[in-house]
């Protein structure tokens, strides 16, 4: 898919669960990304944190929700390192991928 700089192109609305059941069993590549996601609000800004599990468990990716790249916001303490422009952490590389499967110098490579 095509996107500028670090943004994402994204659709996000309600779906039938039955229909959202069907497009993970017929549709999505296997393995599934099994993740928990939490959404936070900080300085205004909504954040939406991922903490996978399964195959990526122990990696846990932040991502804020702007109305443009430039967009100033300030960083919570809580905030690691920008990953954004390495597709070792998309979700299509992480399945293919796993972060289990990563060596420390690959999980500590920025």
């Amino acid at each position: 898919s095509e996107h500028k700089g670090i943004s994402r192109l994204e659709y996000e609305y309600s779906i039938p669960l039955n229909d959202a059941m069907e497009i993970l069993e017929k549709i999505c590549p296997k393995p599934l990304i099994h993740k928990k996601r939490y959404r936070l609000v900080y300085d205004n800004n909504l954040w939406e944190v991922d903490e996978f599990s399964g195959e990526n468990e122990g990696l846990v990716l932040a991502e804020i929700e702007l109305t443009s790249e430039d967009q100033s916001f300030t960083k919570p303490p809580w905030l690691g390192q920008e990953v954004s422009q390495f597709k070792r952490y998309y979700n299509a590389s992480l399945r293919i991928y796993p972060y289990s499967k990563w060596t420390e110098a690959e999980k500590n490579m920025l």
